[in-house]
């Protein structure tokens, strides 16, 4: 079994050592404290509303209808937007960058779950472009083994500590630094997913995907249009698969 790099850790160019996640006790599968009196937003009859509505889309992942029921989507916004929270839309998280649809989010962690390697032998080490708030990282730490997420903002980076540190999660690591050139100290990963849409799937990504793994990412074909790609890592090189048309924030290279 390969070492699990060590933390803190350092990012190329990223100039500072990226906090570590809080650490995650078995309790930390259990809802954090409720919110305050009178929001309404803490009740997990709100978050099966949502969850009722992903299944209707079409997601069929239990664990990950679980998963989104989990995780409170309220704390991952500002307090002005919270009655939006469970609606499926996306909201602004600052810096010119958005929380995404519910429904993205678990169509995109359906996808992962479905890859040879994950079918196999469930979910393990993922690797997540974008941490942004923070809230697919928290979904994603109730899927796989370990979750590896990196930001190239500073600001966002920082938000996203805050917002997730309530939740204890000790199998998920904040980076700070370039997303494009992945983290290749936690390679190979089983599975890659990433929250902006370039014009190229970065090489380091491919690189740092194992064999048997999955590329979830939106990208952005000719003409413009921003697509849903899956590349499958397979022992004879990689499968891609074009899906349906996404928005994503562009992807970016470098740190701010």
């Amino acid at each position: 079994m390969q070492r699990r790099p060590g933390f803190p850790a350092r990012l190329p160019g990223s100039g500072t050592a990226p906090a570590k996640a809080p650490v995650l006790a078995a309790s930390a599968r259990k809802p954090v404290a409720a919110s305050p009196a009178g929001v309404g937003l803490d009740s997990a009859a709100v978050r099966a509303r949502m969850v009722q509505k992903l299944a209707a889309g079409g997601v069929t992942s239990v664990p990950v209808l679980q998963a989104m029921g989990a995780v409170e989507r309220h704390r991952f916004v500002d307090s002005a937007l919270g009655n939006q929270a469970y609606e499926d839309t996306s909201l602004p998280i600052g810096l010119g960058q958005t929380i995404s649809k519910p429904n993205v989010v678990a169509r995109m962690c359906e996808l992962l779950l479905g890859a040879e390697g994950a079918r196999v032998g469930g979910l393990g080490r993922v690797l997540e472009i974008g941490t942004g708030c923070g809230y697919q990282a928290a979904v994603l730490s109730r899927l796989a083994r370990e979750v590896y997420s990196v930001e190239r903002l500073r600001g966002l980076h920082e938000k996203a500590r805050d917002n997730l540190r309530p939740f204890r999660l000790a199998n998920l690591h904040l980076l700070f630094g370039d997303g494009m050139l992945g983290y290749a100290k936690g390679a190979p990963y089983a599975a890659i997913i990433a929250a902006a849409g370039g014009d190229a799937v970065p090489q380091a990504w491919c690189d740092q995907l194992a064999v048997g793994g999955r590329l979830v990412a939106p990208m952005a074909l000719a003409g413009g249009q921003q697509m849903l790609l899956v590349i499958d890592k397979t022992p004879h090189g990689l499968k891609q698969s074009v899906l349906e048309p996404v928005h994503f924030v562009p992807l970016k290279s470098g740190i701010a």
